[in-house]
């Protein structure tokens, strides 16, 4: 069959399942709809929309295929992730293991503090000084969930430090079962080993040393896995 053939002919419209899906993860995607809630019901969603009942089933089914919604019989439909990746991880149990988490967390980690320490860019690297100190002032009020969300933006800077878009879209597109590695395994008080090694991953990396910025990197989980053992 020829490649250049006239594209000139009817375009199949997008069947209106799918474009009441669009929507609904549109609403996903921008928060709209949060990670854990409830969403509106299938007579509500169909009024809004001037569409059938049938049609909102159908594109909440498909959604709920690909992980991002979860259904609960009797209580409604609820968002289970936000993207489709975490959605098949959490679907299908994959991230069930915490050390298979951390494991996959080691590996692009240390790929992105490698790379990071190449560029060594100041400007790059501020934000992760800024994460360290705003770690110590949650350890020092003894909140979790900021300590929890500055901890991850360390990490996630440390990935965006390394330049590489495709190794952030991918940490982003795991963000959430990371981030939920994270709040298992914090603590306060911090063992002083997990923050000793927060420290020798920005030192390294501001010292322009790959090799040294990879394995404190691997360390940093190391030294997560052993403080959650209690050795």
């Amino acid at each position: 069959m020829s490649l250049n053939g006239s594209l000139e002919g009817p375009v199949r419209q997008v069947p209106l399942v799918q474009q009441v899906s669009e929507r609904f993860r549109a609403q996903i995607e921008s928060g709209a709809w949060p990670r854990g809630s409830r969403i509106p019901g299938e007579n509500q969603l169909a009024s809004e929309l001037g569409v059938s009942r049938g049609t909102v089933r159908e594109a909440l089914r498909s959604l709920s295929l690909t992980g991002l919604l979860e259904p609960r019989v009797g209580d409604g439909t609820y968002v289970r992730a936000t993207n489709e990746i975490s959605g098949v991880l959490v679907r299908d149990e994959l991230s069930a293991s915490l050390t298979h988490v951390l494991d996959a967390r080691a590996g692009i980690e240390a790929a992105a503090a490698r790379l990071a320490a190449q560029h060594a860019d100041p400007a790059r690297l501020a934000p992760l000084s800024d994460a360290l100190e705003a770690r110590g002032a949650a350890l020092a009020a003894g909140d979790l969930d900021a300590f929890v969300a500055v901890d991850t933006d360390f990490h996630r800077g440390v990935v965006v430090a390394s330049g590489n878009p495709l190794l952030l879209r991918l940490y982003d597109a795991l963000a959430e079962v990371l981030a939920e590695s994270i709040r298992e395994t914090a603590t306060i008080p911090e063992d002083h080993r997990i923050l000793d090694a927060h420290v020798d991953v920005l030192e390294a990396i501001r010292a322009g040393d790959p090799e040294a910025a990879s394995q404190a990197s691997y360390a940093l989980i190391e030294s997560v896995k052993v403080a959650g053992s209690g050795q």
